[in-house]
């Protein structure tokens, strides 16, 4: 059921680029894991600050692209997390557990804001 409105969405996805920012700090992450984190935080900033929504500065990417690269994402991290961080138990723990949670947004999301279900708009 989609009964996260776009715009709770929008707070979220400022909310998952600063600890994304942040986790290389928080988790003591080095090498490969700090880099794929800071830049995987910086490309959801600019995914976020660029859709055509409420949160968006530019309105270049529509709604439809921007829900569309969160999924291809998350499922993304968390192949990453059983190949590229396989040797790392921090990097493997932090991106399954991110990817899951992402895909879970993802799940919830009423990206349109036209379900009967979403959430009092904000």
């Amino acid at each position: 059921m989609k009964f996260m409105s776009p715009k709770v969405h929008g707070i979220i996805d400022i909310l998952v680029c600063v600890f994304l920012l942040a986790s290389p700090i928080i988790f003591g992450f080095t090498g490969t894991l700090a880099t794929f984190t800071y830049v995987l935080g910086a490309a959801h900033l600019a995914l976020t600050l660029l859709t055509d929504s409420s949160m968006g500065l530019v309105k270049i990417i529509p709604v439809s692209i921007h829900e569309l690269i969160e999924f291809v994402v998350a499922v993304a991290v968390i192949i990453l997390a059983y190949t590229l961080f396989d040797g790392n138990a921090n990097g493997k723990l932090f991106y399954v557990i991110f990817g899951n949670c992402l895909l879970l947004t993802w799940l919830v999301t009423d990206y349109r804001g036209d379900s009967v279900h979403s959430m009092a708009k904000l």
